[in-house]
């Protein structure tokens, strides 16, 4: 039937979850625009054919697979914007570096995209706040304290804190940082907030 594979894509984002990104389905893309571009060939051989000879009977097949072409063309955009969407959402909440699994499900395009956004954010970042910039990407939810205390999850290395402090971020160490320095790394999952 018509539409199928396009509607397939749709409901394909609808079984991930949000903040999940599900791999780019670069087949059935491939197989839509195929479609697309098989229903245009036909409706234009109809079109030429009922203006030649006069036939109005094609006409509503035509109409039918116009809606068509249009309906697979709202599909792939839909499927495209909402892909950009959550890759946005990932800027957000991992930062300027994704996780290797996430930058494996998205295409070259995504990715190329993805950089020039977060460029884009840092340039904004950098033009507001003063002299070094506001980082307008921590504190997602506002803090209840400036310091809390944090679990490292895994080895991590030195990390300087505003002062000049440099921390050993080894596995299974607590520390009592500022909030805004490590709320990166907790996306990360380099640290956990400990909850007392």
């Amino acid at each position: 039937m018509f539409c199928e594979k396009a509607v397939e894509l749709i409901r394909e984002l609808h079984r991930m979850g949000d903040g999940q990104l599900p791999a780019f389905n670069e087949d059935g893309i491939r197989q839509v625009l195929e479609e697309m571009k098989a229903l245009y060939e036909q409706n234009q051989s109809d079109v030429n054919e009922a203006k030649a000879e006069g036939k109005s009977e094609l006409i509503p097949t035509i109409k039918f697979r116009h809606n068509c072409l249009l309906r697979n063309q709202r599909c792939i955009a839909a499927y495209l914007y909402d892909r950009l969407l959550r890759i946005r959402a990932l800027r957000w909440e991992y930062g300027s570096v994704l996780p290797t699994n996430i930058r494996f499900h998205m295409c070259a395009e995504e990715l190329e995209w993805f950089n020039q956004y977060k460029k884009s954010l840092a340039t904004y970042m950098k033009s507001i706040g003063g002299e070094g910039g506001l980082d307008i990407t921590q504190d997602m939810k506002p803090p209840k304290s400036l310091y809390i205390e944090v679990r490292c999850l895994k080895d991590h290395g030195e990390f300087e804190i505003e002062d000049g402090t440099v921390i050993l971020l080894k596995k299974n160490s607590q520390h009592f940082l500022p909030r805004w320095k490590c709320e990166q790394l907790i996306r990360q999952g380099v640290l956990e907030h400990v909850i007392s």
